[in-house]
């Protein structure tokens, strides 16, 4: 009976450090999600933003093949951005249908207008390639990235995202980047 209770309290004594260690190392990072956008050909920083949870990107862009303009929304949540919903509008200004989030993925090839919410598709990194139709469009807090001013036709956006610890300063000027180029 002894050494169940010694090998019980020697486990908690074991066990509570490790908790606590991972709970104040959690907190640290709770809540912000760090985003940076760079020319994906220089490594060129375009952006650095800290987002809290939930906060809201959104970028537009006309599809090259049926012409339609595209509404992708995403949200910050621990560390990734969460692509919660897609608009194919409809050029009649009807709304579009709504379909399923499982359907999405085959809509964006075969065409049509459509609505799909409730998505949780999580990105950490997403290059776009910048076409001669499409004029991307990122809003991101109070700034709005045209992709074709920022890098030209052919040109690339990487966008990467990670948990940002509170006591990181990832934005500060002449930060290295993912890709090793100095800002």
């Amino acid at each position: 009976m002894k050494s169940r209770n010694y090998s019980w309290t020697l486990f908690i004594l074991i066990l509570l450090p490790v908790c606590l260690t991972l709970t104040s190392l959690h907190t640290l990072w709770a809540g912000q999600t760090l985003v940076k956008i760079t020319n994906g050909d220089t490594g060129r920083r375009i952006s650095c933003n800290v987002l809290e949870e939930g906060e809201i990107l959104i970028l537009t862009w006309t599809n090259s093949l049926f012409r339609l303009l595209v509404t992708e929304t995403y949200k910050a949540k621990d560390g990734i951005l969460e692509q919660t919903s897609v608009i194919f509008a409809d050029p009649s200004g009807r709304e579009p249908p709504l379909v399923k989030p499982e359907d999405v993925d085959d809509l964006y090839h075969t065409g049509g207008p459509f609505k799909a919410e409730g998505l949780t598709r999580p990105f950490r990194r997403i290059a776009f390639r910048v076409g001669e139709v499409g004029n991307p469009v990122l809003k991101i807090q109070e700034r709005e990235i045209v992709f074709a001013k920022e890098v030209g036709f052919g040109g690339t956006i990487v966008l990467e995202c990670r948990l940002h610890p509170k006591n990181e300063n990832a934005c500060r000027p002449n930060a290295i980047n993912t890709s090793g180029v100095t800002q």
